[in-house]
């Protein structure tokens, strides 16, 4: 399976040999597989090619890495780095999927909110368990 299959349409695109420099604002699934550096918002997917190398600060729905990524990266839903991502900086996300072989340095920060979410979820589960 194509690991780029589940996202939907792509309606922009930043191909190889193509560098690019500013801010970046999309509705639908964007790609990039050239070089940009800046900033990039959308509330859906973006998606690093393996050829893209990215230094920017990111904050979209869900973030698929497949090449280089260097900067702040914000997903309101997932960061998925897979085995030839390289990331580098700072990830704030309630879900966070790393690939055998990939790489990432740097902080990961999950969304308390989530997290509280599932612990309450969790802990009315036992105490129905403990009652019965």
């Amino acid at each position: 399976m194509n690991k780029t299959e589940n996202i939907g349409k792509v309606n922009g695109f930043i191909d190889r040999d193509t560098e690019i420099s500013g801010d970046i604002k999309f509705n639908d699934s964007f790609r990039i597989d050239g070089t940009f550096k800046g900033k990039i918002v959308s509330g859906n997917t973006l998606i690093i090619g393996e050829g893209g190398n990215v230094e920017a600060d990111i904050d979209v729905a869900n973030i698929s890495v497949n090449g280089v990524v260097k900067g702040t990266l914000k997903a309101s839903e997932s960061i998925q780095i897979y085995s030839l991502g390289r990331v580098t900086g700072e990830i704030m996300t309630p879900k966070l999927i790393v690939e055998d072989g990939a790489f990432f340095q740097g902080s990961c920060q999950m969304e308390l909110k989530v997290l509280d979410t599932k612990s309450k979820v969790q802990e009315e589960k036992t105490e129905k368990f403990q009652k019965t």
